[in-house]
């Protein structure tokens, strides 16, 4: 039985190595954090392919995994998984990017007595399936054979002989940077803001990019409601600590949505790991290394599709 290991414990390591133990592989978890300390753990975690590519690649992966969370949600409700409406505002008619990967996607149009928020001309509705990031991410634990070792590593290229493994997965989101000098890999702070779900309808999401200076969503989990956010460019060392005015500006845009949240329960942050392409390949020099990193704002919409490529690779 081949031994692999995964370096990474966010949803991209997890859901892959869950994938690998499936494919009858012998998978040890390494990582220098868990749980709530992981970026994925500070996610709105909604079935949507935000800042990540490429299109065509992006489209497989994210069908495999919307297929694959929408029968979690029927199947394992204990795994946090619930199928939600969302509605994304658009300016234009034409079919999104996305849209082979979203079965049942429909267009609405605005009309003068049923206006979409924030003068928009179209609406995309579709379904939605939205993790709540500590309960799935501790279910996906508790599916793996072996609990995550907490270790950093400072190199990929010593684990081979170290723990005897035949592959090595590389997940390490942002760390990735410096494990393998990627230049292409980009720090993207986000915040949000978690609050009582007041009035907002907690079975319907709600997204605006299409100023991403002003980027709008409303992520209802089973007990509050996330609204963000922003995604703006940084150093890979940004402190993952709010601020009062993206609060402000968060509560400002979910008003003028039309919601009505009720009161803000906490405030979160992170640095999404995006690059202009997912790097999902074996190394060129290490035969036994395969990288699985960069998926931007989108490690929850394509986690499964990914893990699937990954064990193709071995």
């Amino acid at each position: 039985m081949p031994r692999v290991v995964v370096v990474g414990a966010g949803v991209i390591g997890l859901t892959s190595a869950l994938a690998l133990e499936e494919a009858g592989h012998d998978v040890q978890v390494i990582a220098a954090a868990k749980g709530p300390n992981t970026t994925s753990a500070a996610a709105g975690a909604i079935w949507y392919p935000f800042k990540v590519g490429p299109p065509d690649k992006v489209s497989k992966w994210a069908g495999a995994t919307r297929r694959w969370l929408v029968d979690l949600a029927a199947r394992h409700p204990d795994a946090g998984v619930d199928v939600l409406e969302r509605t994304e505002l658009s300016n234009s008619d034409a079919m999104p990017w996305w849209a082979e990967a979203t079965p049942g996607l429909r267009r609405v149009e605005a009309t003068p007595a049923r206006p979409l928020p924030n003068g928009a001309k179209y609406g995309w509705l579709f379904d939605a399936p939205r993790c709540d990031p500590p309960i799935f991410l501790a279910w996906l634990e508790r599916q793996l054979k072996k609990p995550v070792r907490i270790e950093k590593i400072a190199a990929l290229t010593d684990l081979h002989r170290r723990e005897n493994a035949d592959f090595i997965i590389n997940s390490t989101g942002l760390g990735a940077r410096s494990l393998t000098h990627d230049t292409q890999l980009q720090a993207i702070y986000g915040q949000t803001v978690i609050v009582a779900p007041g009035a907002i309808n907690i079975q319907h999401c709600m997204g605006d990019e299409r100023d991403e200076s002003r980027m709008f969503y409303s992520i209802p989990r089973r007990a509050e409601v996330v609204l963000g956010g922003c995604a703006e460019p940084c150093p890979d060392d940004r402190a993952t600590t709010t601020t009062r005015a993206m609060t402000d500006s968060i509560l400002s845009r979910a008003a003028s949505m039309g919601l009505e949240p009720g009161p803000v329960l906490r405030e979160s942050a992170g640095l999404r790991p995006y690059r202009p392409s997912v790097r999902l390949e074996r190394d060129a020099h290490e035969p036994g290394l395969i990288h699985n990193y960069g998926h931007g704002g989108a490690g929850y919409t394509l986690c499964r599709g990914c893990a699937a490529e990954v064990v193709s690779l071995l």
